[in-house]
């Protein structure tokens, strides 16, 4: 679609296109609403957990958690943006139902390792070198750590330049296309493009 130029066009075909932008998002409303949504989800923790509905109880719990919200307003919003939040979480919660499986496999796999009559002729220690495409920090520390929670394996580093340096018990369990559909896995739960 090719722009157009609003200075050459009738008045009233402009004011349409100026209409039919989306308006910028305020950053200003942004961060009250994330501000909101920490406040009343303290505050509804604190309701639930105390079990007091009486004014005293009630007003202790506005101020602690107006003062937790304020203190801890970069948190869980750092950016502002409450619906990439939301998506985020949706996407860790489709995650870890998948992470948990491979958890099991991989504790299966140590144990048949570990009960094997001669387990020093299955057990191959080695450090694989994998560059991952995942960009964002929680994407690349949920990777690093998913690698961690699978048994068999440690991630031992990772380098400025994306570089995963992980430690195998075997070459089963440092096997590469599995990396790989794990990063796609973490990629997708984050909404990342890789």
């Amino acid at each position: 679609m090719k722009p157009y130029d609003l200075e050459k066009l009738p008045l009233n075909r402009q004011e349409i296109l100026k209409a039919a932008r989306p308006s910028p998002k305020n950053p200003f409303i942004q961060r009250g609403f994330a501000l909101g949504v920490s406040f009343s989800l303290l505050f509804a923790t604190w309701i639930l957990l105390s079990g007091k509905f009486d004014a005293f109880h009630l007003s202790l719990g506005i101020v602690s958690s107006f003062a937790v919200t304020w203190i801890s307003r970069d948190i869980l919003f750092p950016s502002g943006d409450v619906a990439s939040l939301v998506r985020s979480a949706w996407g860790m919660a489709c995650y870890a139902p998948w992470l948990l499986g491979q958890i099991v496999q991989s504790n299966i796999h140590v144990l048949r390792i570990a009960f094997a009559r001669n387990p020093k002729e299955l057990i191959h220690p080695h450090i694989i070198s994998f560059h991952t495409r995942l960009k964002g920090e929680i994407p690349l520390v949920t990777f690093a750590n998913s690698i961690t929670l699978t048994p068999g394996t440690i991630t031992i580093q990772i380098t400025a330049g994306n570089e995963v340096r992980i430690h195998a018990l075997d070459f089963t369990t440092g096997d590469l296309a599995a990396l790989r559909r794990m990063e796609s896995r973490v990629a997708r739960a984050f909404g990342e493009d890789i």
